[in-house]
């Protein structure tokens, strides 16, 4: 969800994850959120919730393959994250 800010920029939410960033155009806050998501995937791993996580936000790991996609605009490896 890419909202634009009244002080210019724009922000974005990955729902189903709970993370949000931010960029002053829109290529940014795309190429920003992918990289929030993915340093939260990352950080998730190294607690060992990471399975939880994916499955709390709709994942099916059993079914999954290469990537996971969240939202319109985000997707990401799903190897590089388990």
């Amino acid at each position: 969800m890419i909202r634009e800010e009244v002080e210019g920029g724009y922000s974005v939410l990955c729902p189903e994850l709970g993370v949000v960033s931010q960029g002053e155009t829109i290529e940014e806050v795309k190429e920003n959120i992918v990289e929030a998501v993915e340093l939260y995937l990352e950080s998730a791993k190294d607690l060992g919730i990471l399975e939880e996580i994916l499955e709390e936000a709709g994942v099916d790991l059993k079914t999954a393959r290469d990537t996971i996609v969240l939202s319109e605009y985000i997707t990401t490896p799903l190897q590089a994250s388990l």
